[in-house]
């Protein structure tokens, strides 16, 4: 595929504007490629021989109401700059309805951030254990840190609405499949009145990034231990319930007992026998940073599996449409009764 063909951008359209509209970035012709590993927004990686650059925005099409907002993702990323949690540089946000800069959907600009993204077993290859093992605590520390952070100096006060949060969610998210509805879904519609029926207490207000994982990171190495040098894709990013968080972070954790993962785009690089710790050992290590007793996070990891079930139930509908970009996402279908199954097994762990 060449540059002039990436489907959502058109790079010689983009540096044009680029040139016009912000001349500090001005450099040579735009070389562009698809980031392999985005189920939702794109994401492409730019390089004009001088400067390299990220681009991200909105799918190409059947979009849900509230999703895929570059504007909000742009404006968290920004605010986290000087805060210890670990984000690229954002450089510009903008709009682009008439395809003027070559992407006729709003999107945002950032710096790109060396490191690696562990997406599958196989990224597990050669390392030492030992590296694999500081995974955990590396990734646990950031979102602890993350929690910790008051977003009224933030200019974050207004970044959402924490009371009644968890019931609120638990309602977006059935409106979300409603919009998604193509087939039937039962052990999914079982799964949501569950979740519904013993919404617990929240465990208080925080930043939350929405989708905290492994491979939304980009790792580096510093003097022979994992660190964490960016996290990515705040695109459901609010203020709410931290413990909603750990939660999704049980449920990528745990995608290596699932069968019907390891066939798709979800792949995880979690694997026990390359040395990754249990997750159990990731919520005390959560606590202690905390400074809180280990939580009960069992409705969390169902409510989790239920939210990301939605989301691949949206992606496999853009799929039946054609409105996907990438290989493997004729797999998805198969993953949503799955994690639905994931999700009431947890429940029944309260």
């Amino acid at each position: 595929m060449r540059d002039d063909e990436l489907p959502g951008l058109d790079p010689v359209r983009l540096r044009a504007w680029l040139d016009t509209r912000h001349p500090s970035l001005a450099g040579g012709p735009l070389q562009a490629r698809l980031l392999v590993g985005g189920l939702s927004n794109l994401t492409f990686r730019l390089d004009d021989g001088e400067h390299r650059w990220v681009l991200r925005r909105p799918p190409l099409g059947h979009v849900l109401s509230t999703a895929h907002d570059m504007h909000r993702e742009h404006r968290i990323i920004a605010a986290l700059k000087d805060t210890g949690v670990p984000v690229p540089e954002t450089l510009l946000a903008a709009d682009d309805p008439d395809g003027e800069a070559g992407v006729g959907a709003p999107f945002y600009l950032m710096e790109f951030v060396e490191g690696e993204t562990l997406n599958s077993p196989a990224d597990n290859a050669g390392r030492d254990p030992r590296w694999i093992a500081d995974l955990a605590p590396a990734l646990v520390e950031v979102l602890a840190a993350l929690h910790a952070l008051d977003p009224l100096p933030l200019g974050l006060g207004d970044f959402g609405r924490p009371a009644g949060f968890l019931e609120r969610q638990v309602r977006r998210w059935g409106r979300q499949l409603d919009q998604s509805r193509s087939r039937p879904l039962g052990e999914l519609d079982e799964l949501a009145a569950r979740v519904a029926a013993i919404v617990p207490d929240s465990a208080g207000v925080s930043i939350v990034h929405g989708d905290f994982r492994l491979d939304n990171t980009l790792m580096a190495t510093v003097q022979g231990r994992p660190r964490v040098a960016a996290v990515l894709d705040w695109e459901m990013s609010t203020l709410g319930d931290p413990l909603t968080d750990l939660g999704l972070l049980g449920v990528y954790w745990s995608l290596h007992r699932i069968p019907e993962a390891a066939r798709s785009p979800l792949a995880s690089a979690i694997d026990p026998a390359a040395g990754y710790p249990p997750f159990e050992s990731l919520v005390d290590d959560y606590a202690r940073l905390r400074g809180i007793p280990a939580p009960d996070v069992s409705w969390y990891v169902g409510f989790a599996s239920y939210k990301l079930a939605v989301i691949l139930e949206g992606i496999h509908y853009r799929h039946t449409q054609g409105l996907t970009v990438g290989a493997g996402f004729d797999t998805v279908g198969a993953l949503v009764p799955a994690l639905a199954r994931f999700g009431l097994d947890a429940l029944t762990q309260r």
